[in-house]
């Protein structure tokens, strides 16, 4: 087997460790408070990812960091680990799997927009058919719009939640482009800043519960290995996988968490929604087939 192929299979085990994330989060929310749920994962994992650092001596990587480098990493963590990520476990204690994937996966539409304002980016004409695509997608998979009424709460979550991580993205390009450091240490110490405010917040509004051994052993999980692991194997098929070829890998994360929720979480889709799942993810991947124009 060549490298690419094994590469390949690498990541696309890492986007089924991903897309498990969403069943784990869906048990362990009938138990565990959302952002105190939230704030555990990462926490731990940013703990387990400093301590390979440590482990591959490289934790010095940090003391070339300035004080306004730090300042940055912070609103990093606070964007898209507290806020991002605590809207969407917030998300999932109020709405299915499937409504709450499909609604950040138009996040590429914020981005855009973002992108286009803040970046110089601009889509090209072959792109723009792959956002009709994916916007019928959306559309059809939520219509009739009436019944969404049932989710209004979830729906204003993850509105915010869209809005984080539209901006998160962006502003994550900013932070890689200005600093130097390896992407795992900007993680782990972005992922800790944003997990302890998670966990100060959950504990400030929802208490704090008794864990079982299983809802320990789902926070576990989900912290050390779909999070920290998950993080290294991802990295590493970057050094062999194309930008786009890891987009696109990735991109099967909807189809993914739709038959991991239709099998144990019986979350129930009808034809139609099938078919509209599928346009999203085909439109979302025909976009990033065709590179952005950038104004210089």
């Amino acid at each position: 087997m060549s490298e690419r192929s094994k590469a390949t299979l690498q990541a696309l085990f890492v986007t089924f460790l991903w897309s498990t994330s969403w069943i784990f989060i869906k048990f362990g929310l009938k138990e565990i408070p959302a952002l105190t749920f939230a704030g555990l994962r990462y926490t731990i994992a940013s703990f387990v990812l400093l301590i390979w650092i440590m482990r591959q001596k490289s934790i010095g990587e940090y003391t070339r960091l300035k004080s306004v480098d730090f300042y940055l990493i912070v609103v990093y963590g606070i964007l898209f680990i507290s806020l991002t990520q605590g809207a969407q476990f917030l998300g999932l204690s109020y709405m299915p799997s499937v409504h709450v994937s499909l609604f950040l996966n138009l996040s590429p539409l914020v981005v855009l927009v973002l992108g286009r304002i803040f970046l110089k980016e601009k889509l090209n004409s072959k792109q723009w058919i792959g956002l009709f695509i994916f916007v019928g997608g959306i559309a059809l998979y939520f219509y009739p719009f009436s019944d969404l009424i049932q989710y209004q709460t979830g729906m204003i979550v993850m509105t915010f939640g869209l809005i984080f991580n539209a901006s998160a993205t962006v502003y994550g390009r900013f932070v890689n482009q200005r600093l130097t450091l390896p992407t795992i240490h900007l993680t782990a110490l972005s992922m800790g800043v944003g997990g302890v405010i998670l966990l100060v917040v959950g504990f400030a509004t929802q208490g704090w519960v008794e864990f079982t051994l299983s809802n320990w052993l789902i926070v576990l999980w989900l912290a050390v290995v779909n999070t920290a692991l998950a993080f290294n194997l991802w990295n590493k098929s970057l050094k062999v996988l194309s930008a786009l070829s890891a987009n696109l890998i990735n991109n099967t994360m909807l189809i993914q968490i739709a038959l991991l929720s239709w099998l144990l979480l019986n979350e129930t889709l009808t034809v139609v929604e099938w078919i509209a799942v599928a346009l999203v993810a085909v439109g979302v991947a025909w976009v990033q087939l065709f590179r952005l124009k950038v104004k210089v």
